[in-house]
C-alpha cells in the first residue's frame, strides 16, 4: 500500500511504525472473512481492511469524524485478522497507535470520556476493584436480573502449596483475577508443585498495563509495565526460569514489553528479557511430565474456549487442547473457534450490544456438543461467558488441579 503521511506523524516513531504496517497491506481482504464485527455488521468499515483505510486517511491528513472513531471503537482488537493475513500486517499495533493519535485530535463526548477514564482507574487498581466487587457480591441477591448476571458470585481460593522446590517460576496476580477468580493462580501453583516447581507472585506487580494501553493511555500503560519489571527483576536475576501467565490477555501484553519499551534506555534490555521469559501456562506444561499429576479422568465432557489473546496474539492455538487431551480430558466438539466471545477487555462495557451478540454466538458454538462445563484461559472471557452460560465456566487449570 502506498502511503503519504503528513509531517505531523511522518517524523515520529509512532508514525513511522504505522507507515511500515500500512505498506505491508495488499488490500486482499482475506481478513474480512474472519473478522467478528464484519460478520455481524457486513460493513467494510467494520472490517480490518476498511479500518486500515480509515487509519491511513487520518495519518495522511484527512478529516477524522466521530463516525471514523465509531468504526475503530467497534474493533475488538481480537487480532483474528493477523492470523488470517498472508502479508503479516500487524493490525493490532496499527490500531493501538491510531486510536491514541485520534484521541488527541478529536475530543470525545463528556459521558464517553468519563466512562473510559473510570474504567482505566478502577480495573487496574486491584484493591479498588476488589472492594467494589465485594460490594456488588454482597448486594447481588437483591439486584435486578440483568445486573445480577454481571456480578460474578464470590469464589474461594484453595490453599497454596507450602513446599519449596529448586525450580522457580514467576506468576502475575494481575488486577481483576485475584478477587474475581482467586483460585486460578492457586490451582496453577498446586499443579506446578506436583511437578516439583514452585510458583511465586511478586506482590508489587499489578496490572499488566493492557487496560490503560488499549484505552489510549499509552504512557500510563508503559509506566505499569516498568513497575512490573521492577517487581519481577530480583527473582529473574535469582534464576526464575519462566514468567507464567494464567490470563492470556495479560500474556499478550507482557510478551510485547520488549517491543513497547525498546527505546527506553533504562528498561529496554530488561523488558526484552521479561518478554523472552513470558509464556502461557499451557505451553509451559506441555513441556513437562504430566504423568506425575495422577489426574482424575472423570471430568465429564468439557468444551474449551480458546481466547483471542491466546490463539491470535500469543500464537498458542491448539496448545491447551493438547495438554487437556494428554491429561485424559474428554473434549467436546465446538465450532467457529477463531471468533471472539465479545469480552475483549473493556469492550463488553463500551460496546454492550455488539458484545452480547458475539457472546450468544460463542456460547452456541461452545455448547453444540452438550458439554458438562466450559473452560477457558483468560479471566475476562471467563467472567463474560459465565454471565449467560447454561453450564459452569472455569479456568482450565482447575481441571488439572482437581
Amino acid at each position: 500500500m502506498q502511503t503519504n503521511l503528513v509531517q505531523q506523524f511522518a517524523n515520529t516513531p509512532e508514525g513511522q511504525e504505522a507507515e511500515s504496517i500500512l505498506r505491508a497491506c495488499v488490500h486482499c481482504g482475506f481478513c474480512t472473512a474472519t473478522c467478528p464485527t464484519y460478520q455481524e455488521l457486513n460493513d467494510e468499515r467494520d472490517g480490518p481492511r476498511g479500518r486500515i483505510y480509515l487509519m491511513k486517511m487520518f495519518l495522511e491528513g484527512e478529516e477524522v469524524t466521530e463516525k471514523t472513531r465509531e468504526h475503530l471503537d467497534r474493533c475488538l482488537t481480537c487480532r483474528s485478522c493477523e492470523t488470517t493475513c498472508p502479508s503479516g500486517v500487524k493490525y493490532g499495533r496499527l490500531v493501538d497507535i491510531s486510536r491514541e493519535l485520534i484521541e488527541r485530535e478529536v475530543p470525545r463526548e463528556p459521558k464517553d470520556k468519563w466512562m473510559r477514564w473510570a474504567l482505566a482507574r478502577v480495573l487496574p487498581n486491584r484493591q479498588l476493584f476488589g472492594l467494589l466487587l465485594r460490594l456488588g457480591q454482597f448486594f447481588r441477591p437483591v439486584l435486578p436480573g440483568k445486573l445480577r448476571t454481571k456480578v460474578p458470585p464470590r469464589k474461594q481460593a484453595s490453599p497454596w502449596p507450602a513446599a519449596s522446590h529448586n525450580r522457580i517460576v514467576l506468576a502475575l496476580a494481575g488486577c481483576v483475577q485475584p478477587s474475581a477468580t482467586p483460585n486460578t493462580n492457586a490451582a496453577a501453583a498446586r499443579v506446578l508443585d506436583k511437578l516439583g516447581i514452585t510458583m511465586v507472585e511478586a506482590p508489587e506487580a499489578g496490572c499488566c498495563g493492557a487496560v490503560n494501553y488499549h484505552l489510549s493511555e499509552h504512557e500510563k500503560g508503559l509506566e505499569r509495565m516498568r513497575q512490573n519489571i521492577d517487581a519481577w527483576w530480583p527473582a529473574i536475576e535469582a534464576g526464575a526460569e519462566a514468567l507464567i501467565m494464567t490470563a492470556s490477555g495479560c500474556g499478550a501484553m507482557v510478551q510485547d514489553y520488549g517491543h513497547l519499551l525498546k527505546d527506553d534506555p533504562v528498561y529496554a534490555e530488561k523488558a526484552r528479557k521479561v518478554s523472552e521469559l513470558c509464556t502461557d501456562i499451557g505451553a509451559f506444561l506441555l513441556k513437562q511430565d504430566l504423568e506425575k499429576l495422577n489426574l482424575n479422568k472423570t471430568q465429564g465432557k468439557v468444551a474449551f474456549h480458546c481466547p483471542c489473546t491466546l490463539q491470535h496474539a500469543m500464537k498458542q492455538s491448539g496448545v491447551v487442547e493438547q495438554v487437556l487431551t494428554k491429561a485424559g480430558v474428554n473434549l467436546a466438539q465446538t465450532k467457529d473457534k477463531h471468533l471472539c466471545c465479545g469480552s475483549a477487555g473493556t469492550y463488553s462495557v463500551l460496546q454492550p450490544e455488539l458484545s452480547q451478540k458475539l457472546l450468544s454466538n460463542k456460547l452456541e458454538a461452545l455448547t453444540m456438543d452438550k458439554p458438562d462445563r466450559i473452560v477457558t484461559a483468560n479471566i475476562g472471557c471467563q467472567m463474560h461467558l459465565e454471565t449467560k452460560s447454561p453450564v459452569p465456566v472455569q479456568h482450565w487449570i482447575e481441571l488439572l488441579d482437581q
